[in-house]
């Protein structure tokens, strides 16, 4: 059985197999956004789709917040690149300022 948690005093989103923490997402919460910063999933785990479940339930809670994402961890920025129906929920104000822009 797969659950996905938000540890809020730890600021990351925890993903369990079996009761056992498989990986993690950590964020920054800022006024009106999550900033996703590094995402981890234990070896032991991979290949098991934790990490996109992980990554979907995260973004599921942050819609039901109507807050918005920043995703500066690579593996989020893909995920969302790769599933449209997420891409509502960046930034992209705060992407444009991060990437250089004015």
């Amino acid at each position: 059985m797969v659950e996905v948690k938000n540890n809020e005093e730890r600021s990351r989103f925890e993903v369990y197999s079996d009761g056992e923490l498989a990986g993690f997402a950590v964020y920054r919460r800022r006024p009106g956004r999550m900033i996703f910063v590094h995402t981890e999933i234990d070896p032991a785990f991979e290949g098991r789709g934790l990490g996109s479940q992980l990554v979907t339930q995260s973004l599921d809670t942050v819609r039901a917040s109507g807050e918005q994402v920043v995703p500066l961890c690579p593996f989020y920025a893909a995920f969302i690149e790769r599933h449209p129906e997420y891409q509502d929920l960046v930034d992209a104000r705060m992407m444009e300022i991060l990437a250089g822009g004015d």
